[in-house]
């Protein structure tokens, strides 16, 4: 009759229930009551941080309400259709008030849930009344039970009526607390700890894991009802996120990991990427996916184009033109982060529903003036503990910053101001730091980084030669990779990129982070030297630096697609330079890039071929052109990327056919004679 419900999917504080259908079989509906009446009876055993009274009362009717149900199943009475209706209205406020249960219970949400007491004590009255509806038209004279049993089912009738069901005492001072602790930080004050103790102690918030379980579910709120456009209350949810923010960095001294999850603990390792955004275009919309799926042919659409191509009628894959083998369409997980990256980095808002909206650009304003006082308090608290703490409290306040700054940019203004940046430089040259200290650092900084004036703090403070040593000898090969991220972000600046170009350990630290780092350390290596090379004398240091082998080598034994990509986009800056296209030309980069050109499915990786095919024609010559000249699969794939490829990848493409034209007619016109056929020649537009 109901399924348990899915928190992921369902809102909270919202209540979904269903109605019986009108033919449902009374022993169905009566056993699915039953079930449900467990359900909500075993809540008792779970903790309420606050509607305990209200919630323990609705549990104790329930129960009374269990023993009359399973009395009713044990003597298998037919039930008649009276009872029938009454029943099915009981199992839909049942249904209501399991989602009630579930939301007061829920991980997360204790916070929450108090500043809506007064709500949610509405709600369990308006439930509860409807219970009592349902018993008072209950024809109990037509049910065989004994006396006692109805008497019971009276008596729950009875309370149900009078049942008040109001505001806990003790929930509405707590509630009072923390508006009043939210006051204090809209005037820039520090409230007293005690205070704040007391509730959280009220909430059973009693570890760092706990508080930030808490931050964790009012950004997912705050997301969601921005992306619905409904943010009426997302100031007041900022001034409660600001506040268990404030929890979680002062009140708590030790990052507890037990109930956190592992792959948040240890560095999330940036996406950095020089794909062109013509990848993130549905090839059916021709605009940005927000939902990109994947179909049975590999090909990659925004869902909502490709189900409108489906609903048609159509099985066949609109980009190729292969039959499906199945509906199915597999959601494009990589991609959407990368374009969500890309919007993020661009300031583009895409128009998302639910979950999925992640457009930190809302950010750049403090959500309340209570939130931007807090973290104002925050960043200077977390200043002073960077610069006088102990070593644990040192690592604890790199990693707060760390999360602080991670997807909110007014986060970053404030500890930029604060002046967190030098003491985070000077924990990279610490001889007693330790290997999660360092990498806590420089992951903070890289989020710093990211910030303009971050940005300009980190270079005036000297903090590139911090950032380089760590590149170059870092304790872990993850610290290593973020400062290959950090330094990419500071390449952004057209200053910087000359400026860390003219650093000699700079370009070989990060040809050295190709060669050994993961994937992702790879990449951003890669990424961070195609910024580099936008700077033009750049292009010399990073020949020098042995790059074109290393990435040559990448492109030949690599089956990541995006590095592979990547890897194109730095060659093809390379080959723009004689020295770049002679240096290219001494690898086996030729055939290497003539394959990708026809093996690749990325339309900026097919892009990057061409360019380089283009520039190496034109700076060297004959010489190469004789050799693409000899592909007989070079055509067809020039000729694909013209129809197929973006307004820059198909002229290059003509551009090219029309040098192997040239050839081929300058080679075949009267040297050979009668005794060869000649080809019809091909025409470019």
């Amino acid at each position: 009759m109901i399924k348990k419900s899915d928190q992921l999917n369902r809102r909270i504080l919202s209540f979904p229930a269903v109605h019986p259908c009108e033919g449902i079989s009374p022993a169905i509906l009566l056993g699915s009551l039953i079930t449900l009446s467990h359900t909500l009876c075993n809540y008792q055993s779970k903790l309420f941080a606050t509607q305990r009274r209200n919630a323990r009362e609705t549990s104790r009717m329930i129960g009374i309400l269990l023993i009359f149900f399973e009395e009713i199943r044990d003597r298998g009475w037919s039930l008649p259709d009276s009872v029938v209706l009454c029943f099915s209205e009981l199992h839909l406020t049942f249904q209501k008030i399991q989602f009630l249960m579930e939301d007061c219970t829920r991980k997360g949400a204790k916070l929450w849930i108090l500043m809506k007491s007064q709500f949610i004590a509405a709600q369990f009255r308006v439930l509860i009344r409807a219970i009592s509806t349902a018993l008072d038209i209950l024809p109990l004279n037509l049910i065989d039970v004994c006396g006692e049993v109805k008497e019971l089912v009276e008596l729950v009738a009875k309370q149900a009526r009078k049942a008040k069901f109001e505001l806990d005492q003790d929930d509405e001072r707590a509630m009072k607390r923390v508006l009043t602790i939210l006051k204090y930080f809209e005037k820039g004050i520090q409230p007293d700890l005690e205070f704040v103790k007391w509730v959280l102690d009220y909430l059973d918030i009693r570890s760092w894991s706990d508080c930030h379980k808490e931050i964790k579910f009012l950004e997912e709120i705050i997301a969601t009802q921005c992306s619905v456009f409904e943010e009426r209350e997302v100031p007041f949810l900022s001034s409660l996120e600001g506040f268990m923010s404030y929890c979680r960095v002062v009140i708590f001294d030790t990052v507890d990991y037990r109930n956190h999850d592992q792959t948040e603990v240890r560095c999330n390792l940036e996406t950095l990427s020089c794909l062109n955004p013509e990848d993130f275009r549905c090839p059916i919309s021709l605009e940005l996916m927000t939902d990109p799926v994947i179909v049975s042919t590999g090909q990659t659409y925004d869902r909502s184009s490709i189900q409108r191509w489906l609903k048609a009628g159509n099985m066949m894959c609109p980009k190729t033109g292969e039959k499906l083998t199945n509906t199915e369409l597999v959601p494009n997980t990589a991609l959407r982060k990368l374009i969500q990256q890309f919007c993020a980095d661009n300031r583009i808002t895409l128009a998302k529903t639910g979950r999925e909206s992640r457009d930190i650009t809302r950010t750049i304003l403090p959500g309340s003036p209570p939130a931007a006082e807090a973290m104002k308090l925050l960043s200077k608290f977390l200043a002073r503990r960077l610069f006088f703490g102990t070593n644990e409290e040192k690592n604890k306040a790199t990693y707060e910053i760390r999360l602080l700054a991670k997807s909110n940019i007014f986060n970053r203004s404030c500890l930029v101001e604060a002046g967190t940046i030098p003491p985070l430089l000077s924990l990279l040259s610490s001889c007693d730091r330790s290997v999660q200290l360092e990498e806590n650092a420089i992951a903070a900084l890289l989020k710093l980084s990211k910030h303009t004036s971050g940005k300009n703090v980190i270079v005036e403070y000297g903090g590139l030669k911090e950032i380089l040593a760590v590149l170059k000898s870092g304790l872990s090969l993850e610290a290593r990779q973020i400062a290959a991220a950090t330094l990419f972000y500071l390449s952004s600046v057209k200053g910087y990129r000359k400026l860390i170009g003219e650093t000699p350990q700079a370009i070989p630290g990060l040809v050295e982070l190709i060669k050994d780092g993961t994937n992702c350390g790879k990449k951003n290596a890669v990424v961070t030297i195609f910024g580099l090379l936008l700077y033009p004398r750049n292009h010399e240091r990073v020949l020098a630096s042995g790059t074109v082998q290393v990435l040559v080598d990448i492109l030949a034994s690599s089956y990541k697609a995006e590095l592979i990509t990547d890897s194109l986009a730095v060659i093809a800056a390379l080959a723009e330079s004689i020295e770049g296209t002679f240096t290219i030309l001494q690898t086996s980069a030729l055939p290497v890039i003539v394959g990708l050109l026809q093996s690749l499915t990325s339309r900026a990786g097919k892009e990057y071929c061409v360019s380089t095919l283009l520039s190496l024609c034109s700076n060297a010559g004959e010489e190469v052109i004789a050799i693409l000249a000899k592909d007989p699969s070079l055509m067809p794939s020039l000729y694909s990327l013209i129809t197929d490829g973006s307004s820059h990848a198909s002229k290059k493409a003509r551009s090219l056919i029309k040098i192997l034209q040239k050839f081929h007619e300058t080679n075949s016109s009267g040297l050979m004679g009668s005794r060869v056929r000649h080809e019809r020649p091909l025409h470019v537009r």
